[in-house]
């Protein structure tokens, strides 16, 4: 088999291998995007023999098992096939597997250019991955391109070949990416030549093409003026010129309170979609996918919630920059994506991040006092209706990230809490002790740049935290004894939050209540009748045998309904319950107990207006 048969459209531009081949860089990557339509990707990685550092035996690649950002072994692997070297000569040779993610080459000549075809299946719309039709081309590198084994950090380049078809059916196109690039026009489409890169370097700047929306904007930062691009893809109504205003203000609040930006422009990226949500930071870049109804039409002054969340979402993967790409958990600093990266500091760095996400909305004066006091009550209140907070610590939490955060389940909320939710709280406690105890000397971004500072003296820019500088940071500040009663509470133990008490004396008071949920359960409720999605341990419910995924269907032969479940016990000490499990019809005896109860805050408006929140009077 040659090179011609396996994908004929690679050797449309025959001489474009040959002539990059002279340049100084030891690896080309060709990615084709032809078979668009498939959802396929055919790539060529090309590489000198004798340039390289291999075995006698031959050569090996490998790809990486999980992305950086996104803690959960995803196994890219699985979308690869037809991995087949080529040498100089022509002769093909099929690759095996020495593991889920490895492939080797034996037999292959040691000199002169090797070419290694294969095809990519990308049809996943998150952020994580990569995702090609006719109509758009997303990737992260980590599901697209090959290491070569012991040269990982050797000097590569990436071209994109796009189709001619695909820019006649998407007149406009642009492409969307933290690389600088070249564009050069053909007979069979357009080639994107992104810059030279170290191989692995390539990991953290995915792309977009595609019909894209985009504004840009500039931040000042240490006398200069950043550039930054914002794109959007998918259809939309956006007001641009809001938008563009708002994230401006977010952007270069966290520039002038960190004192500069650790990259030399950023570029926002951008999803519509009907109803998704999610983003990944990278080096000088942030993927994000979002719900059109998320994005500004016809805005008031003050946010709606709806973008209010999209707002939190850049600003939360922007600071990323600072507060993962510059500063990260130590056992991160040079993984290789590989395997898993235990560490128990992920509440420092996702936790932090999603309380001050939040904070430099009010901060930057996209929205006011009382929308930040809803967002705030609202992340209090999700932490109340976890009863896994008071099983499991957020050390513990940010350490099985790989096995419990990515896969919740039926049972997730009775055993664990999130890392961001919680994280997010105990920052905000943090945030208040360091105030309290440093007499309004220290806050948590006094924190945050003590490390980014520690990133600026190291010869790549970063700096991994270990739970020691940790400690001798916050000690520093807040005091030994008070920050190892704190971590010792809050962060390795599972002590409940001391929220109303700290905010009670920074002027805030927060009402708290109970409120009950009717048999202990949640359901979705239907044409078919009430199916449980959730079920709290302890609670009637749960005592009468039902179970997650049960569908009631009849209370004491009355037909189900949720204000059945909520009016069913109060006249009677047991209730005849028929639910199908499965496609069996089972019948239960819910008897009248212990109210499952959580409880729920709320801030007392009148009482900050006429103390005043000295927090954010001292911060601002």
């Amino acid at each position: 088999m040659t090179p011609s048969h396996l994908a004929p459209n690679l050797l449309l531009a025959p001489n474009l291998l040959n002539v990059n081949a002279k340049q100084d860089v030891a690896i080309h990557y060709v990615l084709d995007f032809n078979r668009h339509r498939e959802h396929l990707v055919n790539v060529v990685m090309s590489f000198d023999m004798t340039e390289m550092i291999h075995p006698d035996e031959g050569f090996g690649l490998w790809l990486p098992t999980w992305i950086a950002g996104s803690y959960l072994v995803r196994e890219f692997s699985k979308n690869i096939t037809k991995v087949i070297a080529y040498d100089e000569m022509g002769r093909a040779y099929r690759a095996y597997k020495s593991a889920k993610n490895h492939y080797e080459f034996t037999g292959i000549h040691q000199t002169g250019r090797i070419t290694v075809h294969y095809e990519v299946y990308c049809h996943d719309l998150s952020v994580r991955t990569a995702f090609v039709d006719d109509s758009r081309l997303f990737g992260n590198f980590t599901s697209l391109l090959f290491m070569l084994s012991g040269n990982e950090w050797a000097s590569a380049c990436v071209h994109l070949h796009v189709p001619q078809d695909f820019l006649a059916k998407n007149e406009g196109s642009s492409l969307a990416c933290g690389l600088p690039h070249i564009v050069r026009e053909y007979e069979w489409g357009v080639e994107y030549l992104l810059a030279p890169k170290q191989a692995f370097a390539y990991y953290d700047y995915p792309f977009e093409f595609g019909v894209q929306s985009l504004f840009d904007f500039t931040v000042q930062a240490s006398g200069r003026s950043i550039g930054h691009r914002f794109f959007i893809a998918g259809r939309h109504r956006t007001d641009l010129t809001r938008l563009s205003a708002d994230v401006q203000k977010i952007c270069q609040s966290y520039a002038h309170l960190l004192g500069d930006v650790p990259f030399a422009d950023y570029t926002f990226m951008t999803m519509v979609t009907g109803g998704d949500y999610g983003g990944l930071e990278h080096i000088n870049s942030t993927a994000l996918i979002t719900s059109r109804t998320d994005l500004p039409v016809n805005e008031s002054h003050v946010p709606s919630e709806s973008y209010q969340r999209f707002l939190g979402l850049c600003s939360h993967e922007y600071f990323h920059a600072w507060w993962v790409k510059s500063v990260c958990p130590d056992v991160m600093i040079s993984c290789d994506l590989q395997a898993e990266a235990y560490t128990s500091l992920l509440w420092v760095f996702e936790g932090f991040t999603s309380y001050l996400d939040d904070l430099m909305l009010l901060v930057s004066g996209v929205i006011d006092r009382a929308s930040y006091f809803k967002l705030i009550t609202a992340q209090i209140n999700r932490y109340y209706k976890t009863d896994g907070r008071i099983h499991q610590s957020v050390a513990e939490s940010s350490f099985d990230t790989w096995i419990k955060l990515y896969r919740p389940d039926e049972n997730t909320t009775n055993q664990s809490v999130s890392y961001y939710n919680k994280g997010a709280l105990v920052a905000l406690c943090l945030d208040l002790s360091l105030l309290k105890h440093s007499g309004g000397k220290y806050r948590l971004f006094d924190v945050v740049k003590v490390f980014y500072d520690k990133s600026k003296m190291t010869d790549d820019k970063r700096f991994g935290m270990s739970d020691d500088d940790l400690d001798d940071v916050i000690g520093a500040m807040m005091g030994v004894d008070e920050w190892q009663d704190f971590y010792r509470r809050y962060v390795v133990g599972v002590d409940e939050l001391p929220l109303i008490a700290l905010m009670s004396e920074f002027g805030v008071v927060l009402d708290s209540q109970k409120t009950e949920t009717a048999w202990g359960v949640s359901v979705d409720e239907g044409d078919d009748g009430l199916k449980i999605k959730h079920l709290h341990r302890g609670s009637i419910a749960s005592g009468a045998g039902l179970s997650v995924g049960d569908v009631i269907v009849a209370i004491d032969g009355i037909r189900a309904s949720g204000a059945g479940i909520k009016s069913a016990l109060t006249h009677a000490s047991s209730v005849v319950v028929h639910a199908f499990r499965r496609d069996e019809l089972r019948t239960f005896t819910v008897h009248r107990g212990l109210p499952t109860l959580h409880k729920c805050v709320s801030v007392r408006t009148t009482d900050y207006q006429e103390k005043g929140w000295l927090v954010f009077d001292k911060w601002l």
